[in-house]
């Protein structure tokens, strides 16, 4: 595929999103940035989640995940079901009765002002770490197939990205992208459907050919039972469903677009029929890696030393034009909704938990929304700092291992919560920043010593779980009685 042509399709793309822009962002104001005016559809919320939640990261990593992990990742995707039904069935209903616009305001209700902005500064911190390497990993395709053959420099590309992004979303914010996400959740899912059928096809496979092989390969084993290892299937499990807990229901980015359903109903229907389709999903994902690694065995094709980089290289330099034009458009459909949600949410919590905009009787509508749009000017110049960080280190471990870091930041977040709903007591609220800055460096020691110091242990994605309960006790030695 020429320089050109990609970039012409991912052009086009762009084209069609300017204009499910404008018109969804007609008329828009705060309240319609902030909930989309509390008027959307249910259906359109939950299809459009489906391309949130996945991001360029699972477009391209999951499938390559498969060679090291096997179908082991199918585990975690069962947790992540019951974790949305938690989220259905307990952390809702709470939003909806206190009737709120960012999350974290929870926390100032229940214990105070400290807590509240330790909440939300935690949200910012993780999203912008968490956004930035998404958008890095798409980016850094963008520029190994298209910019680097004309000569642009990495940042001017990651400029480009950020500006398209910018445009489409700080007027319409949350209103647009619900509609947004719709189309690129379809373009996304076209992506990996069409893959697995052209790869079948090369492979000379019918439909149960592929379930046959899928099922007989090496990478299809599901459950692990060693304890020590990563894969252990209970671990995975609770990993999975802690991890939808917190990175869904304690995340202001996912819950901004539940809470701007009609009601809590739809906001529950939305949240359980998502949740059943993204297991599909997934399945499919690692479905398309054993195929992958199958193709590249059969053609004798050397494996990249980089799982992440094994659907782009065969998609774009062996399968032809057509296959390589299913999959930029997936990519860029997988990239956008991460991307555009994080700036709108980043912008909203700002906005609403560190400025308390919504709370300025001084300032009329006009005024809002002038620093609405400095806000969210302002966090877009800021990916494009993180991003170009990023290319500046040059090294995928340790940007790798800064994205785990994010992930941390969300520990403290389900203790808070936890907290807050399950325990009757205050704390003492101008302590509770020490215990969530102390609880994520606690666990990121006990993780590089876990092997000498455990047994041969090695933490998997419950050290997620681990980091809450430290933050509860934490703030179990703060508590004070109500009067």
């Amino acid at each position: 595929m020429s320089a050109n042509f990609i970039f012409g399709c991912v052009a086009a793309y762009s084209i069609l999103l300017f204009i499910i822009t404008w018109l969804t962002s007609r008329n828009s104001t705060n309240h319609s940035y902030f909930l989309g005016n509390k008027s959307s559809p249910w259906y359109i919320i939950a299809y459009g989640m489906i391309g949130a939640s996945l991001s360029g990261v699972t477009f391209i990593s999951v499938p390559g995940w498969v060679n090291q992990t096997q179908f082991s990742y199918l585990m975690v995707v069962f947790g992540y079901l019951a974790g949305y039904i938690v989220i259905a069935t307990v952390l809702l209903p709470l939003y909806y009765r206190l009737n709120l616009t960012s999350i974290y305001s929870f926390l100032e209700q229940r214990f105070g002002f400290w807590s509240y902005q330790s909440g939300a500064s935690f949200f910012i911190l993780s999203r912008v770490i968490g956004a930035s390497f998404r958008m890095f990993l798409v980016v850094s395709v963008l520029q190994t197939f298209v910019f680097q053959q004309w000569g642009v420099p990495f940042y001017v590309t990651v400029l480009v990205f950020i500006c398209l992004i910018l445009l489409y979303t700080f007027e319409g914010g949350i209103k647009t992208i619900i509609w947004t996400d719709t189309l690129q959740t379809t373009f996304m899912l076209l992506g990996v459907g069409i893959s697995v059928y052209i790869i079948s096809k090369e492979l000379g496979y019918n439909f149960s050919d592929l379930v046959s092989t899928i099922k007989k390969s090496d990478y299809s084993q599901i459950i692990f039972t060693d304890v020590n290892d990563k894969r252990f299937f209970l671990k995975q499990f609770f990993s999975g469903m802690f991890i939808t807990i917190t990175m869904t229901g304690l995340d202001q980015e996912m819950m901004q677009k539940n809470l701007s359903c009609k009601s809590l109903k739809d906001a529950q229907k939305n949240m359980i029929s998502f949740s059943i389709v993204l297991v599909f999903i997934n399945l499919l994902f690692l479905s398309l890696g054993v195929i992958l690694y199958q193709y590249a065995q059969q053609k004798g094709i050397a494996l990249p030393s980089n799982s992440d980089e094994l659907f782009p290289t065969l998609a774009i330099k062996y399968l032809g034009s057509f296959a390589g034009l299913v999959f930029i458009i997936g990519l860029i459909s997988a990239a956008y909704p991460s991307a555009d949600g994080a700036l709108t949410s980043l912008t909203t919590s700002f906005c609403v938990d560190i400025l308390g905009l919504n709370k300025r009787e001084d300032l009329d509508e006009q005024k809002r929304k002038r620093i609405r749009y400095y806000v969210h000017f302002s966090f877009a110049f800021l990916l494009f700092l993180v991003i170009v960080l990023f290319k500046s280190i040059n090294d995928q471990a340790v940007v790798g291992k800064l994205f785990t870091v994010a992930g941390y930041t969300y520990g403290p977040l389900l203790g808070l919560f936890a907290y807050g709903l399950f325990t009757k007591n205050s704390v003492k609220d101008k302590w509770v920043p020490v215990v969530c800055i102390l609880s994520p460096i606690i666990c990121y020691i006990l993780n590089a010593n876990s092997v000498q110091w455990l047994n041969g242990y090695k933490f998997g994605f419950e050290l997620l779980i681990l980091n809450g309960i430290i933050t509860f006790i934490g703030l179990v030695l703060l508590r004070k009685k109500n009067k």
